[in-house]
């Protein structure tokens, strides 16, 4: 196989959390391997490191116990459901050598001595038959697996099972040895119990595959067919995996974006809900981005093919979307701690209270002491535990890729919540980024079409990003005036002669750059002033000595930023925006979006040290902003927030991408941090409170063991379905 810098392994045979441990320790020891995380959750090994071997890997998790093979997308689903159907098979035959034993313990309760007892079922061997496949072979992945851990130093959920079912097991074979068979027999006990916690492992199993419905849902959306153009202009079906970059393709209405594209010819109405969890279908002409995977609702469009593979959104999505199911959160770690020391202090537990059974609550009487010896063993188990975190994470991040909202990390997604700070670039995130023409007034007497054309086709000969702006503003026809002797004053403005029978000098810049060529500007001064209050770049045309137009740039805020700004303050966050602008303009558009604090003639270099000063008053500090020139900033914050990543989903600086470019995405961001977080905490909740209840109830003998079987069973089950829930929850942004 070939080398990597980092693999990701399926793994099986993994019980609870100490297995998930041991796996770790086995993967850390490779030659090569930096970095290992193992998911309990979603069974999966993420190992980074330098020149890996796939076949190393796989090789050090099965000499630890464990089996593994290298992540393949295309098939987990029919892996996931072959292990499901193995554990229901595993189930269904443990269940109906465990019924007549079940009826056997049944039938010894004084509300059911009705029941008729068949002598056969009473007889000592015939349990024995009945529950040794249980024990043995149906059971014999607790004996594996107690194995492994032990060998490795460790104890795991295996060997609970392992030790507690065999003691009854063993107990009640030596008694139908004995000829003592009447003293009371335990084999429907550990065969119940085995076959109970088969059945929280399918449920478990069904569940766990839920969780990761997200990224399964996204593999979906890999278009299957495409409409190549070939070189001679006849279109021809292909299979999308095949188009290269530089391709054409046809799109018809109905049909799927089969590839990252650009449209080059037609008009459309694109579907993105899928990606960006926008339900209003997106306009494209040409010039735009397509996303592949995407669905074509209106128009027929020819677009050119620009990221395919694994450079595609969809394959970085999918990326980013693991990296952070299969990453640690903080609140991981210490669960993890507590489930590492967990099973060997039950043991302690378990003997303790085996003692004080024999010895003193009642005295002599064996069968008492293992009985409740057995329910601690059962019920003590740390699989909730180990589940509450991880299942959590992959239950938020899914939902909130489904939204459009791509958290890198776990702990980015556990962090997020605490936010008490968002820094804003101006231009681009608060606005759109793109300069527009707001206003435009001439001076009395003159042709007003006639001043248009000229100072459109003036202007088309400029490069400057404000010149555009002024040309696509005014719409008219650049090619109706002509122009010698183009000069550009850089800063100030531009200078040219209108040909015709009377020439003419055209100016078009600044008040000062007007102002410099002698020209009384005195009518225009207050409304030039009245323009640059409101963030506005205001410009002067003259014809010769005369001021002919007044024309104002300016970058238009976002539609909903004043009403997200007003969101996070309800929340209790202070926002702030950094602008390289001068004060007055950047105030303008602080002012328009109800920005709290303003840092104005903030060079691209010096943002990230404003992000510093924030942090250093104890914030936890977010940037917002686009993710290339703000990069510095975006690392430099606690929780950097790259806006309308489009198809650059990898943009490293960043922790959280949106791919949508719309501002209410970072309320989304917020509030699946908080659900997520407050999800995990429920699950620990839960999970520490049924080991803290279930303990004491089942080392008092109030518990049967078969009870606490049960009980561990469900424990799981519903840490599992408290997290699903995650996946249904309607984000409320506000």
């Amino acid at each position: 196989m070939s080398q990597a810098k980092s693999v990701q392994l399926q793994l099986q045979g993994m019980s609870c959390a100490g297995c998930a441990k041991a796996i770790d320790r086995a993967l850390s020891g490779v030659k090569g391997v930096n970095h290992v995380n193992v998911n309990f959750a979603n069974e999966v090994a993420a190992v980074e490191g330098e020149n890996l071997n796939p076949e190393q890997l796989i090789h050090a998790v099965e000499e630890a116990g464990y089996g593994a093979s290298v992540v393949d997308h295309s098939n987990d689903q029919a892996q996931q459901q072959a292990q499901q159907n193995k554990q229901l098979w595993k189930f269904i035959i443990a269940a109906v050598l465990s019924l007549p034993l079940l009826y056997t313990m049944v039938g010894h309760f004084s509300w059911t001595a009705s029941l008729p007892l068949p002598d056969i079922l009473m007889n000592p061997w015939v349990q024995l038959a009945l529950a040794t496949p249980v024990q043995f072979i149906i059971g014999w992945q607790f004996y594996r697996g107690s194995y492994h851990a032990l060998k490795a130093g460790a104890a795991n959920m295996d060997v609970l099972v392992a030790l507690g079912t065999s003691a009854a097991y063993f107990y009640s074979l030596v008694l139908a040895l004995q000829g003592k068979a009447h003293e009371g027999l335990y084999f429907e006990t550990s065969a119940v119990l085995i076959t109970l916690i088969l059945l929280g492992k399918w449920f478990e199993a069904r569940a766990k595959g839920n969780s990761s419905s997200a990224i399964r849902q996204l593999l979906q959306l890999q278009p299957k067919q495409a409409l190549r153009e070939n070189a001679k202009g006849d279109v021809e079906q292909i299979a999308a995996e095949k188009l290269q970059v530089g391709d054409i393709v046809h799109i018809k209405p109905g049909q799927q974006v089969p590839a990252d594209s650009e449209v080059i010819e037609g008009e459309t109405a694109i579907d993105e809900s899928m990606l960006t969890g926008e339900s209003v279908p997106v306009s494209k002409a040409p010039g735009d981005e397509l996303i592949g995977g995407t669905v074509n609702q209106q128009g027929f469009i020819k677009a050119k093919v620009s990221k395919v593979g694994s450079d595609s959104a969809l394959a970085q999505i999918v990326r980013v979307v693991e990296q952070a199911q299969n990453s640690k959160a903080p609140i991981q770690r210490l669960a993890d701690k507590v489930a590492s020391i967990f099973v060997p202090v039950v043991l302690g537990i378990a003997a303790l209270t085996f003692v004080l059974w024999i010895t003193w609550f009642a005295a002599g009487d064996f069968s008492a002491a293992l009985q409740a010896t057995v329910a601690v063993l059962v019920i003590a188990c740390p699989c909730a535990l180990g589940l509450a975190t991880p299942t959590s994470i992959m239950a938020g991040s899914g939902r909130a890729a489904q939204a459009g909202v791509l958290f890198k990390r776990s702990e980015v997604l556990e962090r997020t919540q605490a936010i008490d700070t968002m820094v804003f670039d101006k231009t681009g995130t608060l606005t759109f980024g793109k300069p527009q023409l707001t206003d435009s007034q001439f001076a009395e007497g003159v042709d007003e079409q006639h001043v248009r054309q000229a100072i459109a086709a003036l202007e088309s000969q400029s490069e400057h990003p404000l010149a555009a702006a002024i040309v696509e503003g005014l719409a008219v026809d650049t090619k109706a005036a002509t122009f010698s002797q183009f000069t550009s004053k850089s800063g100030l403005g531009v200078e040219a002669t209108l040909e015709g029978d009377q020439p003419v000098t055209v100016r078009i810049g600044s008040l000062e750059y007007i102002q410099q060529q002698d020209i009384d500007i005195s009518a225009w001064q207050e409304t030039v002033t009245q323009l640059q209050k409101q963030g506005k770049t205001a410009m002067l045309a003259s014809f010769d000595q005369q001021v002919v137009a007044l024309l104002a740039v300016a970058d238009k805020i976002r539609d909903n930023a004043a009403e997200v700004i007003t969101a996070l303050q309800k929340r209790g966050i202070k926002t702030v925006m950094l602008s390289g602008d001068n004060s007055r303009t950047a105030q303008a558009i602080a002012d328009q979006a109800g920005i709290d604090e303003v840092i104005a003639g903030v060079l691209p270099e010096q943002k990230a040290q404003h992000i510093e000063k924030l942090q250093q008053q104890s914030h936890c500090v977010a940037m917002v902003g686009d993710g290339v020139n703000d990069a510095p900033a975006l690392a430099t914050a606690d929780i950097g927030i790259a806006m309308g990543a489009g198809t650059d989903i990898a943009i490293e600086a960043a922790d959280i991408a949106l791919v949508r470019d719309d501002l209410s995405s970072i309320l989304t961001a917020l509030e699946m941090s908080r659900l997520t977080v407050r999800n995990i905490r429920q699950n620990l909740f839960w999970a520490f409170a049924y080991n803290t209840l279930g303990i004491p109830i089942a080392a008092s003998g109030l518990l049967a063991p078969w009870l606490a079987g049960a009980a561990m069973a469900l424990s799981s089950v519903s840490v599992v379905m408290n997290a699903l829930r995650l996946q249904r929850v309607k984000l409320n942004k506000g």
